[in-house]
């Protein structure tokens, strides 16, 4: 997975001079090889189809060319503050929400107004932000297409498109309702389209001809599977050694920040309790927990009121934190392309970090398709009986999961429809 930059400054490229200042305020420079790539083509109205893999800057290269889009191209005349300019598609609430995030910073210096939609949150506050006005749209497939149906927005004004994370839509069997939203936008040569994916396999390609306007595409070829400034280590330890493992790894290593990565809820209950009865301050996202909590988990590792969250795989796609030091697959992933997922949560933009894993005995099964995977052999080193942390008992669960108990269908809203024949808009 490429991690250093090219040697394409971002002050060369011709972006709008309040994003100029933006990434200046950031301390961006250079682009990272996608980013140089991919922005001209963007810049010059190319539709683009990507593959390359996570942390390679792919979710900057978009959003910067939005935005310069939304300021150098004026807007319809006519337009409704409903009526969002740009549309990004992501597959996860955590990655909606970390677009969300990186697209409000790198405008900062600008007026546009960004919005999200993902289930799981406030339906009403949601629904009435968009309406107050929103230039950028951000969701998942779900809430999108709830609201377009609610007439909460329409495409009217529509001039940029992104489908971010694309082979994970159709692991999720999301594609025909990408499909559904693609046919209620104007033509493809009606606005400027992006797609980014890990693989650019046919089923994705073929999505890429049907919904966009004759897409470059672009490969970033990676010179490994994972990361290179990641230092991966593989110990054997029995499964009553592995907690006390963990914990003396983490009191050797002392992490900044780090993520725990397990293969099932339980699993990640059990090692959250243990973390938690050894005074290691640690928060538990799991697929069950409420989305309130998911993002106040997440801002609390960011701010370092938490030192490391123990995930499932939830948790592996689309989750950017800034300075993760340490990632430990407490269990061996299923699927080798998660572990490289996994992984890829820390050595982001050039970083370095480390990457643990514990073959044990119900997954060390795992490990051949792996290193097959990463085209590599994960270095080994052995159970050390100094290592093995002389663990407190586990603390008691002091609450019951979060669980959505409100299954009340949000009520009609009917607005008046234009004719979608009403303009004839042109992102070019």
């Amino acid at each position: 997975m490429v991690t250093h930059l090219s040697t394409t400054a971002f002050k060369n490229m011709g972006l709008h001079p309040n994003l100029l200042k933006a990434l200046e305020a950031l301390g961006y420079e250079y682009a990272t090889p996608i980013q140089a790539q991919a922005i001209p083509l963007l810049l010059n109205s190319n539709d683009v189809a990507g593959q390359a893999q996570t942390g390679t800057g792919k979710t900057n290269a978009f959003l910067l060319a939005i935005l310069n889009e939304l300021l150098t191209l004026p807007a319809v005349a006519d337009r409704e503050p409903n009526e969002p300019r740009a549309f990004i598609i992501a597959p996860t609430r955590e990655l909606v929400i970390q677009i969300y995030e990186d697209a409000k910073t790198l405008a900062k210096f600008t007026d546009l107004k960004m919005c999200v939609a993902y289930g799981g949150a406030d339906y009403d506050k949601q629904r009435n932000a968009i309406e107050a006005g929103c230039d950028v749209l951000i969701g998942t497939v779900g809430r999108l297409i709830d609201y377009l149906k609610q007439n909460v927005y329409n495409f009217y004004a529509l001039d940029c498109v992104v489908l971010d994370e694309a082979d994970r839509m159709f692991d999720l069997g999301f594609i025909n309702d990408i499909r559904y939203l693609f046919r209620k936008m104007p033509k493809p040569d009606q606005r400027l389209n992006m797609l980014f994916s890990a693989t650019l396999s046919h089923r994705v390609k073929e999505l890429a001809y049907e919904h966009m306007n004759h897409p470059t595409h672009i490969h970033v070829e990676a010179e490994q599977v994972t990361a290179d400034k990641v230092r991966q280590l593989l110990y054997y330890p029995a499964n009553h050694e592995k907690l006390p493992l963990l914990v003396g790894l983490i009191n050797k290593y002392q992490p900044q920040k780090a993520v725990i990565f397990t293969n099932t809820r339980r699993q990640a209950e059990k090692v959250w309790l243990c973390l938690k009865g050894n005074d290691i301050k640690a928060g538990l996202l799991t697929g069950d927990v409420a989305q309130k909590k998911r993002i106040r988990l997440l801002d609390e590792l960011k701010q370092g009121k938490i030192d490391m969250l123990i995930a499932t795989d939830v948790a592996a796609r689309g989750l950017h934190i800034d300075g993760v030091t340490h990632v430990f697959n407490y269990d061996l992933p299923d699927d080798a392309e998660d572990y490289v997922h996994r992984i890829g949560r820390t050595a982001r933009a050039g970083a370095e970090g480390d990457a643990i894993s514990f073959a044990g005995e119900d997954n060390a099964f795992n490990l051949p398709a792996i290193e097959e995977y990463i085209e590599s052999t994960i270095p080994t080193a052995d159970v050390d009986p100094s290592l093995l942390a002389n663990i407190k008992p586990s603390a008691p669960m002091e609450e019951k999961r979060n669980r959505p108990t409100n299954s009340r269908k949000p009520q009609s809203h009917n607005r008046n429809r234009k004719s979608p024949n009403h303009r004839n808009h042109s992102s070019n």
